[in-house]
């Protein structure tokens, strides 16, 4: 079999990949795949990230959900859809449609999305149809709406290839959009392209660009506001432009420069103000570098993501930065424009067919005309009345008993919504709450009444959109496992019990996107961009060699605006107010880490992906971190009004005074308090409804364990009763990080079979290797209450070994001294900070120099900005030892 074009499972860049199955693999046995960028994919051109380079160490089915289930008993498909059916049935009958919601994933592909969307609003008649997207891009649709009449990107990839000076806004691009950030590289380095990270922290990111701008958590509006202001100040807002294609708010230009005006108050670093009415934050030298590197270069990208969505004053901060492109004239040009980047591979695809609560379907909202085109195109007996819940609301809907029946498909709210606690309490009210999934046992699963085994990555077939919305084929590569169904097809057959059959007939995913590329004739009507009607009749054929294709084109807006007047609109945006606590001072960020996505139920699979960051850390500034008592390697729990978690320490100066940072990533499944999304409030963005994950008021205390210990096992438990706990996937099983009071039974965490065991009562030291029955390893455990822990790596490799020496293992080293790596830099070769160190000090000076000697950065490229980082930090080591 020759390789199969097809497209990542992972972030909005769209990636396309040559996936190559091993002969003879079937669908039910063991999988492999080579995975390779696909060279003629516009979006990549062959490069890809680490996570998806390792995208074949997560197609087995090691955890999948294969049958369907209802509560902990496996049941027919027959049995499983006729209860869905009927308990939905029976809910809209006693208690309205809108006691019905689904909660979707842009994880999804578009056609599934259509499929759910046509159901639940067309013929259920409730609204209340929202998606994950809602906690990442809404307030940049609401942005684009408000701005343009349509959401609609502006931008192409290719614009960044042609722009000389791009904006990163709340974007560590190197990490959250790796391929991205090789394409800007390649820029700079072609053509001299200047690259600023406008972010609270110094990422990765931020250390690789030519200025980086420390604004202030929510300084984002104040920051642009006073932007536009000082480019007018100096002639280069574009009046020619405006007159032309641009409607404005009454009282814009007052209002911007009310702001600007605004007193500045010292803060705690000499030029830094503390009020975000100002310049967000930033000091005034930062600031004027920021306005000449802008006034100099017209051509002008200003790209953003969830650091400026995820807030409560989401939307305006979008429109702030879409006021100051279209007011200097930096939109619809090559090179220019606001850029709105995703966070999954078909957010995009799921705001075209109607999967946000606020909108009907392709782009049409809920006005009488609109509704009644929807109804007559679906042949819809039940056309929903108007907007539906958007997903935290639809999650306090839950909670008090408005909603009673609950689908979730493709995603993890236990763990992604904030106060997630309160989305557990609701979930164990609902009365039926039904889960389309992967994975068996996921944090959301445990709720559910009904458990639906789906199509994953690698069965799926049909089209994703990414962020430039370029439509791409996501294609099959195995055959579905045991009973596992396309989301779409399972939609459909819950429609036909309902008594719908003949309008869900599709027979395959090409029927349901050519339905859809249909009713994109209703939009097209309208005045709006979205126009796929051109596909509306190819062939099976055709579907399935069908090529990437951009719908809009390059610059899609650049004939005219999706609006009444056909002009697009300044909006006048306000900074927030400082948000201060006394009992909470400090300003908690989330963020993503460059190996892993989501809630990890995919990449929490793979031995590669989890040597990076194996533990949820909580980043702090060093002088935070010494007022506060923490330690760095200890553990701090983090408070905020919403919840408490707990995380390993890392003291870093990359962190601004004040605030700390924890990933978001880890759920119950994989830790016992580090569930970050307990922590954020229920507060939204009053016009896109998307949470404020960054902005929290919070509090840290160092939590100080009378045992630290971890252990190595092949199979996944949960341990109870501890302070701390993680795990993270090893080639062959599960490394466990313990820490916690008083006495444990350390052998209650560990399997039957021969016990290997050495103990220290002074030191309060203990060590037991089991083997099983053929005499290979099959879990080892290692506590200390008072000394050092051996070095997890060479413990964790000696798992299945049948010559593991009880010797070594006791002592937890082997007999002769491995070379000590340090902590991986590049999980593609297993890469270490002290090999890279060497490498340095044997003369290498560049990122390429260091590839040469060690080939890390050289494959995916994801830690080229460490390793950047790196050359630095030992260049400098060397020099003052050489002085």
């Amino acid at each position: 079999m020759g390789a199969i074009r097809t497209t990542c499972a992972y972030c909005g860049v769209g990636c396309g990949i040559a996936a190559e199955v091993s002969a003879g693999v079937s669908g039910n046995g063991d999988r492999a795949v080579s995975i390779t960028g696909d060279r003629a994919h516009p979006a990549n051109h062959g490069r890809l990230c680490s996570k998806g380079t390792h995208l074949g160490e997560t197609v087995g089915l090691e955890g999948r959900l294969l049958s369907p289930m209802i509560g902990d008993c496996q049941a027919s498909w027959n049995e499983a859809l006729d209860l869905v059916a009927g308990r939905m049935r029976d809910c809209i009958a006693e208690h309205g449609p809108d006691s019905v919601a689904l909660y979707l994933s842009g994880q999804l592909l578009t056609e599934d999305y259509y499929a759910v969307n046509k159901l639940a609003k067309g013929f259920v008649g409730t609204g209340n149809v929202d998606t994950n997207s809602r906690l990442c891009m809404a307030s940049a649709v609401a942005a684009y709406n408000r701005a343009f009449g349509e959401d609609v990107v502006p931008c192409s990839y290719e614009d960044l290839d042609a722009a000389d000076l791009v904006l990163l806004v709340g974007s560590n691009t190197a990490w959250c959009h790796p391929v991205v950030w090789q394409r800007l590289e390649k820029t700079r380095e072609r053509r001299g392209t200047k690259i600023v990270v406008i972010d609270p922290r110094r990422t990765e990111t931020a250390e690789q660009a030519d200025l980086h701008v420390p604004v202030a958590p929510d300084g984002d509006i104040a920051l642009f506001n006073a932007l536009l202001a000082e480019m007018k100040r100096r002639g280069l807002v574009d009046g020619e432009y405006l007159a032309a294609h641009v409607e404005e708010d009454e009282g814009f230009w007052q209002n911007l420069r009310s702001c600007r005006a605004k007193s500045r108050h010292v803060g705690a670093e000499p030029g830094v103000s503390t009020s975000l009415d100002t310049n967000g934050g930033v000091s005034e030298e930062t600031f004027t570098q920021l306005c000449d590197l802008v006034a100099a270069h017209p051509r002008t990208i200003t790209l953003f993501s969830q650091g400026a969505n995820q807030s409560v004053c989401g939307t305006d901060k979008g429109n702030a930065i879409t006021n100051f492109h279209l007011a200097t004239g930096r939109i619809n040009r090559i090179g220019a424009g606001p850029f709105s980047i995703t966070g999954q591979p078909n957010a995009m695809g799921g705001r075209e067919v109607g999967g946000l609560a606020n909108m009907l379907a392709c782009h049409l909202g809920f006005s009488e005309g609109e509704r009644a085109e929807v109804a007559a195109f679906w042949d819809a007996p039940n056309i929903c009345a108007g907007a539906g819940l958007k997903a935290v609301d639809m999650f306090r809907a839950v909670h008090d008993g408005r909603i009673k029946f609950l689908w979730i498909m493709a995603t993890n709210p236990a763990v992604s919504l904030p106060d997630s606690q309160f989305v557990r309490e609701a979930l164990s009210r609902c009365p039926t709450v039904v889960v389309s999934d992967i994975i068996a046992d996921t944090d959301t699963g445990r709720f559910a009444h009904v458990r639906l085994p789906a199509q994953g990555w690698g069965e799926k077939d049909g089209t994703v959109t990414n962020s430039e919305r370029r439509i791409s084929r996501q294609r099959a590569l195995f055959p579905p496992p045991d009973e596992a169904r396309a989301d779409w097809k399972i939609v459909a057959d819950v429609a036909a019990r309902m008594g719908w059959g003949g309008s869900f007939a599709w027979n395959s995913a090409a029927d349901v996107f050519r339905e859809y590329a249909r009713m994109t004739a209703l939009a097209k009507v309208r005045g709006k961009v979205l126009d796929l009607t051109a596909y509306a009749t190819i062939d099976d054929a055709e579907y399935a060699a069908l090529e990437p294709f951009q719908w809009g084109g390059e610059r899609p807006l650049s004939q005219g605006y999706p609006t009444a007047s056909g002009k697009a609109r300044l909006v006048s945006v306000l900074p927030p107010a400082p948000a201060t606590s006394a009992e909470f001072p400090l300003r908690l960020n989330t963020g993503r880490y460059r190996d892993q996505w989501h809630t990890m139920t995919r990449t929490g699979l793979s031995p590669t992906l989890s040597q990076h960051r194996p533990e949820p850390l909580l980043e702090v500034h060093p002088a935070d971190a010494e007022a506060l008592g923490l330690a760095d390697g200890g553990l701090g729990r983090v408070e905020t009004e919403s919840g408490a978690a707990v995380y390993r320490v890392l003291v870093s100066p990359g962190q601004r005074r004040g605030e700390i940072c924890v990933p978001m990533h880890w759920g119950d499944a994989m830790a016992g308090a580090g569930r970050s999304n307990r922590l954020p409030s229920q507060a939204v963005d009053p016009v896109s409804g998307q949470p404020g994950y960054k902005n929290s008021a919070a509090r840290v205390v160092p939590v100080r364990p009378e045992w630290r210990a971890f252990l190595v096992r092949q199979d996944v438990i949960a341990p109870e009763g501890l302070l701390y706990w993680t795990r993270s996937r090893v080639k062959a099983g599960w490394l466990y990080e313990l820490a916690g009071e008083g006495t444990i039974d350390l052998a209650a965490l560990l399997p039957e079979g021969e016990y290997l065991e050495v103990a220290d009562a002074v030191r309060g030291m203990r060590r037991i290797a089991v083997r099983g029955g053929e005499g290979g390893l099959i879990a080892a455990a290692y506590l200390t209450r008072s000394g050092s822990l051996p070095a997890r790596s060479w413990v964790a490799g000696q798992l299945g070994l049948d010559d593991a020496s009880a010797s070594e293992l006791l002592a937890g080293r082997p007999s002769t001294p491995q070379a000590d790596r340090g902590p991986i830099v590049c999980v593609c070769h297993g890469v270490g900070e002290k090999d890279i160190a060497l490498a340095v000090h044997d003369g290498a000076a560049t990122v390429a120099e260091v590839g040469a000697c060690t080939r890390a950065g050289t494959n995916c490229g994801s830690c080229r900005p460490a390793i950047a980082k790196l050359i630095e930090a030992f260049s400098s080591l060397e020099q003052e030892a050489a002085q």
